[in-house]
């Protein structure tokens, strides 16, 4: 499809903006990509008032696009899958106990000889979840220790801390002490200055 002939600036009465879908500031723009409909629906859709500023509601709903990432419920989840997980295995671990202390029923003769009937043996279980409650009681021994342990580090840090910023303070108020005059007593600093050039 051919282009139309481009008209005459001055000849019949438009101005160079005027008419038509072309380029420049004029009033009567077209609907083209930075013509006059777009522009208003744009002013729209960012709720521009006369000010040119975006209105508050619009600020808001720009503000609160859902990106998907939201940590709360991040963590709420992995705290569900975690419970759910406990849960399944507390659920495993009642069904295999309910199975050891329910043994299989062996038919008991009437005539009175049963020394055929083979004796349910429980030795075995038992002894499996007396191990596996010395092996928690020993875990948590070495949870406990462990904690204690960390407790007496951090005591020890904060007293350090307590004694260091007590001896600070002591020294804060003797270098800041003055004479009656204004002057500050150079008793304190010059003791400081030799302690300072012994230690080093």
């Amino acid at each position: 499809m051919k282009r139309p002939p481009p008209r005459p600036r001055g000849g019949d009465g438009e101005t160079a903006g005027e008419g038509g879908s072309g380029g420049g500031f004029g009033k009567g723009k077209g609907k083209g990509r930075w013509g006059g409909g777009s522009r208003k629906r744009n002013e729209q859709r960012l709720g521009v008032g006369g000010g040119g500023a975006l209105s508050l509601a619009a600020f808001a709903s720009a503000k609160s696009r859902n990106t998907g990432y939201n940590p709360a419920l991040i963590k709420k989840q992995k705290e569900f899958y975690k419970n759910a997980k406990l849960i399944s295995k507390y659920k495993r671990t009642k069904k295999q106990k309910n199975q050891s202390s329910n043994p299989p029923e062996f038919p008991i003769h009437e005539g009175g000889g049963d020394f055929n009937v083979p004796k349910p043996q429980h030795k075995g279980k038992k002894r499996t979840a007396q191990s596996l409650k010395e092996e928690y009681e020993k875990k948590r021994a070495e949870v406990e220790k462990t904690q204690k342990e960390r407790d007496a580090v951090i005591q020890a840090k904060r007293e350090q801390r307590e004694k260091s910023e007590a001896k600070r303070r002591e020294l804060r108020e003797k270098m800041f002490k003055k004479t009656r005059s204004g002057q500050p007593v150079m008793k304190y600093r010059i003791e400081h200055l030799l302690e300072t050039a012994l230690e080093s």
